[in-house]
């Protein structure tokens, strides 16, 4: 059992805060959509529970089995605007270096990056320098990243950016897989995922004091 609690958590953008009084909580098979305006944080809220960007207050942590993780970020995947894959690197090479730097985390295991490729269907593209592929393909490489090391929470940032409506569907469908394995996923979006029955927290910048609907 994976339990992702935020509190009291603000962050700021220059002299002033940017969001304050954030709280919440997410077990296993749970997830959270963020949205708001741009420049209403949800980049940062993101980036702030991926360990990227420090928090003014506030505390973000994670227990899994009952342990509680010494650096929550250690816990989570992070998926950003950017693919963080070589360009020059083949397809392949990216994923196999991201399995291996990454590695598993306690309680799961991730799949081959073959595997990986098949999943996102763009198995006959292994061979490719990533710089290569498309942007919507390059998207869906990037995708397989989480599919590759295991980590129980998932970060995304407009995660099907630059995608067709069919690779909007696939990756709905790995998010399900993830929560079904008893996954976390926390998604800052402008665009509906396939998550119907996700929690819902709406950011609204500089004047952020609200609340999460459920």
């Amino acid at each position: 059992m994976t339990v992702l609690t935020v509190s009291d958590l603000a962050a700021r953008r220059g002299e002033d805060l940017i969001f304050s009084g954030i709280s919440f909580s997410l077990q296993a098979g749970e997830a959270l959509i963020v949205t708001g305006r741009n420049g209403s944080g949800k980049s940062t809220l993101i980036r702030v529970i991926a360990g990227l960007l420090s928090h003014e207050r506030g505390e973000v942590s994670i227990s899994v089995a009952g342990v509680q993780v010494p650096r929550a970020a250690e816990a989570c995947h992070y998926l950003g605007h950017r693919n963080a894959m070589k360009r020059e690197m083949t397809v392949e090479e990216n994923l196999v270096f991201w399995k291996r730097f990454m590695g598993d985390f306690s309680g799961g295991a991730g799949v081959e990056p073959e595997q990986a490729a098949v999943q996102l269907g763009l198995a006959e593209l292994l061979h490719l320098p990533f710089g290569y592929l498309s942007a919507g393909q390059q998207r869906r490489m990037a995708m397989a990243k989480l599919l590759c090391a295991w980590r129980p929470v998932w970060l995304l940032d407009e995660p099907t950016a630059a995608v067709d409506v069919q690779s909007e569907e696939l990756f709905a469908g790995l998010m399900w897989g993830h929560l079904a394995r008893g996954g976390i996923i926390i998604a800052a979006t402008h665009q509906e995922l396939g998550l119907e029955n996700a929690q819902r927290l709406e950011m609204k910048g500089f004047e952020y004091h609200g609340e999460l609907a459920s």
